[in-house]
């Protein structure tokens, strides 16, 4: 009999996990010992089972499911020939992620607060043992002697400092530079596609639905390979507005960025998305009879949820 090794994750686990994992289908299986980039809980029907599959291109059903609620340890990602998106749970099992939703790794407090705690107590106590020392120190030759270390080590720390502080403002200033580059990159393209037609499941260069236009111009203007469909690309990037959670207010262009990814829908159910190339404007595949245009953000058609890729 051949052995899987499945990721599921126990409510008080941590992100490597051991032990004994069952799960509601037709077989058990033992955990393994892995670092996972993600979890996930699965979000299916209720009382019902998310199938578990070989592979994620034209795999095979392995004959037992993961069962709705449950969270699972994700070890890679990966998007099959028909651009879904698939998450590895085991050694060779793999879920569709899109009946999925993300669960946040949280770092235990107790730990930090020890952590704090601790440092806090060897700092007190390194004070008082250099007061000590000084206070001890009776000769002239000693007390110059100290105070010239310390000022050598004081020294020393606000090199160091400032030497951190610096490598890290580099970092973010070429960060920055590369983000501005690949928004750039990508307005341009996305311009270059208006007036193309639309047909839905077409994906490019002459044709585009509105996910894949989003994935023609990002993986051309800036080498990213984002998923095919809207109910993918809207689990990518960071959430920068829901309108769920803005008391149903629309997203203001203050806080939009180039490059941003508008939704229309719900995070669960997206129907359409768009690129947003500034000034309150953004280039998407509309309609059949529209075609790829560049159209202005209005109150009446506004977008749901923004997510930020770059």
């Amino acid at each position: 009999m051949t052995k899987h090794k499945l990721f599921k994750l126990g409510a008080a686990a941590a992100l490597t996990v051991t032990g004994v994992s069952a799960i509601t289908s037709l077989k058990t299986a033992r955990a393994a010992n892995f670092t996972a980039i993600k979890r996930v809980k699965i979000n299916y029907l209720p009382g019902k089972g998310l199938n578990i599959w070989t592979n994620y291109n034209k795999g095979k059903f392995m004959g037992y499911r993961a069962k709705d609620g449950t969270i699972w340890n994700v070890a890679e990602t990966a998007v099959d020939k028909k651009g879904n998106l698939w998450y590895k749970v085991g050694t060779r099992e793999w879920i569709e992620a899109r009946y999925t939703v993300d669960v946040g790794m949280d770092t235990p407090a107790s730990t930090n607060a020890k952590t704090k705690k601790s440092t806090a107590k060897n700092g007190v106590n390194n004070v008082i043992s250099l007061g000590t020392v000084t206070k001890k120190s009776t000769k002239k030759s000693k007390a110059t002697k100290a105070k010239a270390a310390k000022v050598k080590k004081a020294k020393q720390i606000v090199d160091a400092a400032v030497k951190k502080t610096s490598k890290k403002s580099t970092t973010k200033k070429v960060a920055s530079t590369q983000a501005s580059s690949k928004a750039g990159a990508i307005v341009a393209l996305a311009k270059q596609q208006v007036g193309k037609s639309y047909a839905w499941g077409a994906n490019g260069p002459d044709s585009f639905d509105c996910s894949s236009l989003v994935q023609y111009v990002f993986k051309n203007a800036a080498g990213m390979n984002l998923p095919r469909t809207t109910y993918d690309q809207v689990k990518v990037g960071q959430t920068v507005y829901q309108k769920s959670q803005a008391n149903g207010q629309p997203v203001s262009a203050n806080n939009l960025q180039v490059g941003d990814l508008l939704f229309w829908g719900s995070e669960s159910s997206p129907y359409h998305v768009a690129i947003y190339i500034g000034n309150n404007q953004y280039v998407n595949a509309a309609t059949p009879e529209q075609g790829t245009i560049l159209q202005t953000m209005t109150s009446y058609f506004a977008p749901t949820i923004v997510k930020r890729v770059l």
